[in-house]
């Protein structure tokens, strides 16, 4: 199959890396004049002068991987030439706009999937099978933990000028870190409620929210707490289950699961490394868009579910506004 991978950072080097890795070939286009000169130089990448320029080589697929403001106008007009398109999260800066472009694919037969890469990682698939098993009862409560230093996250880049620091770009920890509220709504089912408190707290070079605070209840009665923020030197992405039971504590970072059960006098637990390659759950992600595009297999994350969470997020800044707790209907 032919691909084209639109934006050129890390995350679409690395898409195009895995996608010639599996064997198809790919088109790369970057506005960024040294960030497309970079992914030329990945063997096999052939690099195109414009959106059209690609889009007029017939790819199967386009893999939208720009800051998330420009996200919906590029799946458009991939979709209008025929091609299936995965979008990086989130899906786009607000939910306004979603709809029509998810109606066009449709109306065109054109997948749409949102990259959610931590739904392949092994650990945390280990995580849903317990709480499909039932392993700690009824979940009452959830903790979940991301923080990372937004001047070191991209090595070799000034922070000030990725998107994650500009509101016009579609930045800021609560959309930089939709990976949280993807996966707890996975694991937890649908939110109902949202509280947050959020704002720029520290001295960062930034106009977006640096450090945000959120409680989600979720239909099922589940509450959950999750931190999220900018600020930490050290990286961590982690996440504790409270049942009934017992506890289930995933860490990304450690790729372990560690399930506490039993009786209150006999209580015990193990913990389970994972043989988890952070890298590899990209190359599955991978795998799973050129299946979805064969017509093997449906999107896992497709964009009517991208776009429920988006509204969770668009949910959470309403109440960090208003001081309140937000509904989602």
């Amino acid at each position: 199959m032919r691909f084209l991978v639109v934006g050129t950072g890390s995350i679409g080097q690395r898409h195009a890396r895995n996608l010639r890795a599996l064997g198809h070939d790919v088109l790369v286009f970057d506005s960024d004049a040294g960030r497309l000169r970079v992914a030329a130089d990945i063997p096999g990448c052939l690099p195109v002068g414009g959106l059209a320029a690609g889009l007029e080589q017939c790819p199967d697929g386009v893999l939208v991987c720009t800051p998330p403001a420009a996200h919906l106008d590029i799946a458009r007009d991939a979709i209008l030439a025929g091609a299936h398109v995965f979008v990086e999260k989130p899906i786009a800066e607000s939910p306004v706009g979603v709809e029509e472009v998810l109606a066009l694919a449709q109306e065109r037969r054109r997948i749409v999937l949102v990259g959610c890469n931590l739904r392949f990682f092994r650990s945390l698939l280990r995580v849903k099978g317990f709480l499909d098993q039932g392993r700690v009862g009824r979940i009452l409560s959830a903790r979940a933990d991301c923080g990372f230093y937004l001047p070191s996250w991209r090595p070799g880049r000034d922070y000030r000028q990725t998107y994650s620091a500009r509101a016009s770009e579609g930045g800021g920890i609560l959309l930089d870190a939709i990976h949280e509220f993807d996966y707890l709504r996975w694991l937890l089912g649908e939110v109902a409620e949202v509280f947050c408190v959020a704002g720029r707290w520290s001295d960062l070079a930034i106009d977006v929210e640096d450090l945000a605070e959120v409680s989600l209840r979720f239909a099922s009665g589940t509450l959950a707490q999750l931190h999220l923020d900018y600020l930490r030197r050290s990286y961590t992405r982690s996440c504790e289950f409270i049942g009934e039971d017992g506890v289930i504590v995933w860490d990304y970072i450690a790729r372990t699961v560690t399930l506490y059960h039993g009786e209150p006098d006999r209580w015990g637990g193990y913990r389970e490394p994972i043989d988890d390659n952070h890298g590899e759950m990209f190359v599955e992600e991978m795998r799973h868009f050129v299946r979805c595009v064969s017509g093997e297999d449906k999107p896992l994350v497709d964009g009517a579910e991208a776009l429920q969470v988006l509204r969770i997020v668009e949910a959470a800044k309403a109440s960090a506004g208003k001081r309140q707790w937000v509904s989602l209907g």
